[in-house]
């Protein structure tokens, strides 16, 4: 159609810059599995230290150090507290302004994330969260039978 008094679907090459910058970036997502174990914590954070930089986010920073310490300290609970989960899926998630780090395991029941439950690990996960303006929640697992822990972070200018 775009022969026809100029009108252009918006799909199309050409199209006007202000269709475009109104586009938002589409989310980086990774997720890593491991087996539980000795090397779980480590490698977990590797894992998430890798995709740090793509997102725009120092190694070394502070705010790194807060993402690292975050997820350290939720694979920590995940050995803790969920015996019938023999791997633990860690996720980093970039999409609008937002980094949010997910751990996933088979143990179905829910963490207590109020003030009086919490222990210490989830209150200092919980306060590093809201120095970046984020949270901590936790829902069911859409794919198994146990949960996942989602930590966010606004994403420092």
């Amino acid at each position: 159609m775009s022969g026809n008094g100029g009108f252009r679907l918006p799909w199309r090459r050409g199209r006007p810059v202000a269709a475009i910058e109104h586009v938002l970036p589409s989310p980086q997502r990774h997720i890593a599995s491991f087996r539980l174990g000795p090397e779980a914590v480590r490698r977990a954070r590797e894992a998430v230290a890798e995709h740090l930089p793509a997102a725009g986010v120092a190694p070394g920073s502070a705010f790194a150090d807060a993402v690292l310490l975050v997820t350290s300290e939720l694979v920590v609970n995940v050995l803790r507290h969920a015996p019938r989960s023999p791997v633990v899926d860690v996720g980093i998630t970039v999409a609008a302004g937002q980094l949010v780090i997910s751990v996933a395991d088979a143990e179905p029941g829910l963490p207590d994330l109020s003030d009086a439950g919490m222990g210490s690990g989830l209150r200092m996960v919980a306060e590093l969260a809201a120095d970046y303006d984020g949270d901590v929640s936790a829902d069911p697992a859409m794919d198994h039978d146990g949960k996942v822990v989602l930590v966010r972070f606004r994403m420092p200018s």
